[in-house]
């Protein structure tokens, strides 16, 4: 039998599949244990109430649609940020991490002393009817500030090793701009782009911090999963509900995130990138 080129690689597996097991598998398992420790009887009764179904409708639906934003305005700041030179680019690119240094909560202080009513940016909306801070399009931009540097960071290497002479031989060929980004450029950007989009919504579902803040926490309005999490567990010491909520979010995310990858997989076979 031929030898393996790493050495120690039975040791090197044994230990990468025990803290797998330890850090990823063992504590979703026992989520899921703990979920089901409530009976199929008592899980309708906890999921079925109006209001833990808008919060899953805000926050998945406003996770999918902050994710989608987030790949647009991430493919637009990354083509520039790589192909362009311009005064203060590196402040530019260096304040596309923001999000990642800076705390959630300070994160959702900020963004609520700018858009609330009172606020910054908020008092220029207030005439025009258009309310940001304790709205649900609040939580749409908390989710859209969190995770845009996802999809930025995912595309600025892939767009730094595409090749110029690709798109000057289909400008050649009576290609404008336009055809040549999306026939050319896009089908090579695919797989990357979806990559982007999973993290931002992943970063999205998640997302705790900054959204309690600017949402406001308005019951069937503004609250989020998490949010519910978080009182269910303060509210006594069962966290059998807690944890069936926690399943619930884990299971839908798994679904999404399979789905995703199953595009990914479509992008690379249909681009013919490797």
């Amino acid at each position: 039998m031929a030898r393996c080129a790493l050495p120690g690689f039975g040791l090197s597996l044994g230990i990468t599949l025990a803290w797998l097991g330890g850090i990823v598998l063992l504590p979703l398992t026992a989520l899921a244990w703990k979920a089901a420790s409530l009976g199929p009887s008592a899980w309708w009764s906890h999921l079925g109430t109006r209001r833990v179904l808008l919060a899953l409708q805000l926050s998945f639906g406003g996770a999918l649609v902050a994710a989608a934003i987030d790949l647009l305005l991430g493919l637009l700041l990354a083509w520039v940020l790589v192909r362009y030179r311009f005064p203060l680019r590196r402040v530019c690119d260096a304040l596309i991490d923001l999000p990642f240094a800076l705390p959630t909560a300070v994160a959702g202080i900020a963004l609520t002393a700018l858009y609330a009513p009172n606020g910054w940016i908020g008092h220029l909306l207030q005439p025009l009817g258009v309310q940001v801070a304790y709205t649900r399009l609040g939580v749409l931009l908390a989710m859209v500030f969190v995770g845009l540097p996802f999809v930025v960071r995912t595309l600025q290497p892939v767009i730094e090793s595409l090749e110029r002479e690709v798109e000057e031989a289909a400008l050649t060929l009576g290609a404008s701009p336009w055809q040549s980004f999306r026939r050319v450029l896009l089908p090579l950007l695919a797989p990357t782009l979806l990559t982007g989009f999973a993290l931002a919504l992943a970063r999205a579902v998640g997302e705790y911090g900054s959204v309690i803040y600017i949402s406001g926490n308005l019951p069937m309005r503004t609250e989020i999963v998490p949010l519910l999490i978080v009182q269910k567990i303060d509210a006594g010491d069962d966290t059998a509900p807690a944890a069936l909520l926690g399943a619930v979010m884990l299971a839908v995310s798994l679904l999404v995130l399979l789905a995703v990858n199953g595009l990914q997989r479509w992008s690379r076979r249909w681009s013919g990138v490797s």
